[in-house]
């Protein structure tokens, strides 16, 4: 079974006081004290990022580990990701984050561990990566379509309620043809991928939602999904 989780925004680096998504997400391995391991080449790898989702993970009573493409721990990258029982994903450049995955075979390798039972997940960039398409804001001063991984069918647009050129942006878009229809997610709010099929979309906040945009002739028709949150009573 193949699980990815994509997380609008939210998680241990915007929430640290809720985990609400991190345990989650971690649920789903189905084991204890899960091996979690974290990518953050789309941050340049910066060290706070990495401290502070080891801590937020070790208070989750996993087995936290981070990879990097800079100072590679091991020569054996594929079987280091392929033991590991989720992979998340951190923020940043997409589009770096993915000139680097490609280069040092990420690309493939990633969706061999999640055939493999691994869960990916990521937040923002590690949200949008495993679609065929996305928003971006990689490049300084408006956002781009960006081509992602193409594990999951359509697009997919992060910050939806959280940054205001996200929504307008994303539908004029789908509109004009410029990017396929897809999904979009609030922060706080992820989509729950199962086989390549959305199953289900959680959240953190309780106003967070997630969305299925459509184009109906020159326009694009918003449909808000189901969203359970998580820190109900």
């Amino acid at each position: 079974m193949q699980q990815i989780i994509a997380m609008g925004g939210g998680g241990f680096s915007d929430e640290p006081d809720n985990l609400a998504l991190d345990r989650y997400i971690i649920a789903q391995t189905n084991t204890e004290r899960p091996k979690v391991c974290f990518l953050s080449q789309a941050s340049g790898e910066g060290r706070d990022y990495i401290i502070n989702f080891h801590k937020a993970f070790l208070s989750l009573d996993c087995f936290p580990s981070f990879l990097s493409l800079f100072q590679p721990h091991t020569g054996d990258i594929e079987g280091f990701l392929m033991s590991q029982d989720v992979i998340y994903v951190g923020g940043g450049n997409t589009k770096s984050m993915l000139a680097l995955w490609r280069e040092w075979n990420l690309d493939t390798i990633l969706r061999k561990a999640a055939d493999n039972g691994t869960v990916l997940a990521g937040i923002s960039a590690g949200a949008i990566c495993w679609f065929e398409a996305a928003t971006t804001d990689s490049i300084p001063g408006k956002l781009t379509v960006i081509s992602g991984l193409g594990y999951l069918a359509g697009s997919c647009s992060p910050h939806y309620d959280g940054e205001a050129q996200r929504r307008p942006t994303f539908q004029r878009l789908i509109a004009a043809g410029e990017i396929i229809p897809g999904v979009a997610f609030d922060d706080g709010a992820a989509g729950h991928y199962i086989d390549g099929t959305l199953q289900h979309v959680v959240s953190s906040r309780p106003n967070a939602k997630g969305y299925r945009l459509e184009k109906v002739g020159d326009k694009v028709r918003e449909t808000v999904l189901e969203t359970r949150y998580l820190n109900a009573p």
